[in-house]
């Protein structure tokens, strides 16, 4: 038994009618995240490195506060890998000048840990462009510690 049917100028034009409702984007992968932004409203490497995020295609949502040590401490940041700002985005924690590379990556492996980190403010890292860029680890961590997850000289991966 045949169950096709013959395509027909009306069949033709609800078709292309429905093609232009859906978008010509529509069938394009899903948007990434927002990333939500905990930041202190003086702080221009913070600043810088929102920047980053959003020159690298992330939706970037900002929230300033004069607080980030609260903030930290509600979202389980550990002491030694606080940097200047907190993020979070799809179920994780990012802490300080990480490149995007990283939080694609982090977000595509959906590693079990509770985020990654770039501990202190390193030269040349997103939002710390200037001088002589200098190597750096961001570190992946949770409940099983830490661990290093990728290695950056300004934001270009190393090693």
């Amino acid at each position: 038994m045949d169950l096709s049917y013959p395509m027909t100028r009306r069949s033709l034009v609800r078709l292309m009618a429905a093609a232009a409702l859906v978008g010509p984007g529509s069938f394009a992968r899903a948007e990434e995240p927002v990333v939500l932004v905990h930041k202190d409203p003086n702080c221009g490497c913070c600043t810088g490195w929102v920047q980053h995020l959003r020159d690298s295609g992330f939706t970037v949502r900002v929230e300033e506060t004069s607080d980030l040590d609260a903030i930290r401490a509600r979202l389980g940041v550990p002491t030694e890998l606080a940097a200047c700002h907190t993020a979070e985005v799809a179920g994780y924690l990012v802490e300080g000048h990480v490149p995007t590379e990283a939080i694609r990556r982090l977000l595509a492996e959906r590693p079990n840990a509770k985020g990654i980190a770039v501990p202190g403010m390193p030269v040349g890292s997103p939002g710390m462009e200037g001088g002589q860029p200098a190597p750096y680890t961001a570190v992946l961590f949770g409940a099983d510690g830490q661990r290093p997850f990728m290695r950056f000289v300004g934001d270009r991966v190393v090693g």
